[in-house]
């Protein structure tokens, strides 16, 4: 579950955690549809990509005390590069989640 300390909303949305490497490098692709948010950890900069995946999503860069610092959609087969290095970095299915840039969160 996501906690938005912001808005006291409570988020009933399962997290999945890519913290190892091969997490991170497949992260959402090839999934054909997803009901979960994934939370990308241990990161190394702030560039993403949508290669070989099939839906549109949401990406929410955090910073250390979980607050958002940068927020963009992306189609399937685009890359991003974050304003910021950040420590966390949260994506899931397009328009699931209302969370706007300097929203506080935690994950529960």
């Amino acid at each position: 579950m996501i906690f938005n300390r912001t808005t006291y909303e409570l988020i009933n949305m399962e997290i999945r955690y890519a913290d190892t490497f091969f997490k991170r490098f497949k992260g959402l692709m090839l999934k054909k549809d997803i009901d979960f948010c994934m939370v990308f950890t241990n990161l190394e900069d702030s560039s993403i990509h949508t290669l070989f995946m099939r839906f549109e999503i949401d990406v929410y860069f955090l910073d250390e005390k979980k607050s958002v610092v940068d927020k963009t959609t992306l189609k399937p087969w685009r890359f991003y590069k974050g304003k910021n290095q950040v420590k966390y970095v949260l994506e899931t299915k397009k328009d699931i989640l209302k969370i706007e840039i300097g929203d506080e969160l935690d994950f529960i």
